[in-house]
């Protein structure tokens, strides 16, 4: 269930609530005449099953409502109500399977920001892969994927296609270049620091390295990996279980691939960074594709679901 929150101007709060009362799946309706002051108006108050908090968000918005009022939308982790239970049943679909579209364009474009904690985190998940490169040390790679913040901005160019939202797509578009360029720019210094001191060595980079020679091998099987946790990423922000993107995260050969490809310019050993960076770009382009095409697939059978206004 969805709680809702509204600051509704005192000459529209009728419309408001005709529109919350003829609703399938709301419950729980409260007004609070005169309550708001900022702005002023009065505040709304009601349950609504996940089913229908899409169609009913897109009609608050149509009659403007986000712009002379307020729309706040909170998770309800528990409700023990009889009221609820048949709200639920009465919603057409399954929440799980619900798409609210305002909370992931929302989400993406907050984690699709190039902010300096953005910046932060992927240049150190590169950083962290770059030693794991070296030290053809697995665990330094999968501990290096979780901490990337890289699918943020991917979900973001999804997101965008299938909104057709330009300016979510071109944000997202520059977290994820600009970041990559800063993160492997600042690696290549790290790494040419790192040679400095003796802890770094070419020998290194070009030994067998079984544990992660394949971050510079790029084939179909990594095209396949990046589509399927492209699909379990998406899938994961869309039914609100988080916890699958950690999943996700240590799936794809992003952030690795980025690393060795910085460590070997700083080497200047042009060809096993050349590999690195078709291995990111095919990990990037396969996550992008299914990403898009999973969201296209649920906002396609989702549109059968009547979550309008019940009839009469």
């Amino acid at each position: 269930m969805l709680h809702l929150r509204l600051i509704v101007p005192a000459d529209r709060t009728e419309e408001v609530l005709h529109l919350l009362e003829s609703t399938v799946g709301t419950t729980h309706l409260a007004v609070l005449s005169g309550a708001a002051r900022d702005p002023k108006g009065d505040v709304v108050l009601c349950d609504v099953a996940r089913e229908a908090g899409d169609g009913l968000l897109a009609q608050l918005r149509a009659m403007d409502l986000d712009r002379h009022g307020s729309i706040a939308i909170e998770n309800i982790d528990l409700s023990l109500s009889h009221r609820a239970d048949r709200a639920e049943k009465e919603a057409p679909g399954e929440g799980a399977d619900a798409v609210l579209w305002e909370s992931l364009t929302d989400a993406t474009h907050e984690e699709s920001t190039l902010s300096v904690t953005y910046l932060a985190f992927l240049t150190l998940a590169t950083m962290i892969a770059a030693c794991g490169v070296v030290l053809d040390n697995a665990i330094l790679i999968v501990g290096a994927m979780a901490v990337g913040p890289e699918f943020g901005p991917l979900a973001g160019i999804c997101t965008a296609l299938v909104q057709r939202a330009p300016r979510l797509a071109w944000r997202s578009l520059q977290a994820l270049l600009v970041g990559f360029a800063v993160a492997m720019v600042v690696t290549v210094g790290f790494s040419l620091f790192m040679d400095a001191v003796g802890l770094f060595h070419i020998e290194a980079l070009d030994a067998k390295r079984p544990n992660t020679n394949f971050i510079y091998r790029p084939d179909w099987f990594s095209f396949v990996v990046a589509v399927l946790a492209g699909i379990a990423g998406v899938l994961s922000l869309t039914s609100a279980k988080s916890g699958a993107l950690v999943g996700v995260a240590i799936s794809v050969t992003t952030v690795p691939a980025a690393a060795n490809a910085a460590v070997a310019l700083g080497y200047q050993e042009y060809g096993q960074a050349w590999h690195s960076m078709e291995q990111l770009l095919l990990n990037l382009a396969g996550i992008v594709l299914a990403g898009t095409l999973t969201l296209a697939t649920q906002k396609l059978l989702w549109a059968r679901h009547d979550t309008g206004p019940a009839l009469g």
